[in-house]
């Protein structure tokens, strides 16, 4: 299994074998949803939290008569109805976090992966190696390849240049080939790997 290899100018210079356990797995949608689901859900604080109306000072009294005021009855201030009363089923703080299993998890990813190599939105770079770590740099090597859309580039080893050079591009997103998930696969719509993270890839993911 084999794709072609570029340079940052777009110009192809060679190929590349890929690891067919890992580049030439079947589309298993349900699963990339579950591991997309699941990585959405583990994003989320579940930090939100308002008072219900035991919860908020005050009101202990009741503000007047039950009967005889020509006004509705109430019992407490303090009630949901009242401006700074309590919440009716007050959001409080809880835990979203859901599981997936290692196996499931790594197979999503070698399922997503693959979809990018059979529909041509893989692309392989000999290296991304920049002389200066500037925007305007980077986003000239995506035009050369004429990517307009959200892109996902993974990268290998020291890139700090590349990380700050393409921190101002909206449209990209870069990410250290160990630490690349299924959301970011799915997410964009075209993938820019170097050789060493594609290395990295095949080492973390081959069966």
């Amino acid at each position: 299994m084999q794709v072609k290899v570029y340079n940052t100018k777009a110009a192809e210079v060679g190929a590349l074998d890929l690891n067919e356990s890992v580049f030439g797995c079947d589309y298993n949608e349900p699963l990339i949803h579950q591991a997309v689901v699941t990585y959405l859900a583990n994003q989320r604080q579940g930090t939100k939290s308002a008072l219900t109306r035991t919860e908020v000072r005050g009101g202990g009294i009741k503000p007047w008569r039950q009967k005889g005021t020509g006004r509705a009855r109430q019992g407490s201030i303090r009630a949901p109805q009242w401006t700074k009363g309590g919440v009716v089923f007050a959001p409080k703080p809880r835990d979203f976090r859901k599981k997936l299993n290692k196996k499931m998890k790594a197979q999503a990813f070698r399922s997503a992966i693959s979809y990018k190599v059979a529909h041509n939105e893989l692309v392989v770079v000999d290296e991304f190696k920049l002389s200066a770590p500037k925007t305007k740099l980077v986003a000239e090597i995506l035009d050369n390849f004429k990517f307009d859309k959200r892109t996902l580039l993974l990268v290998a080893g020291d890139s700090a240049d590349v990380v700050r050079a393409g921190a101002n591009i909206e449209r990209l997103t870069v990410t250290e080939a160990s630490l690349a998930n299924v959301y970011e696969l799915v997410a964009n719509a075209n993938v820019i790997a170097t050789k060493e993270a594609i290395k990295k890839i095949e080492e973390a993911y081959s069966l």
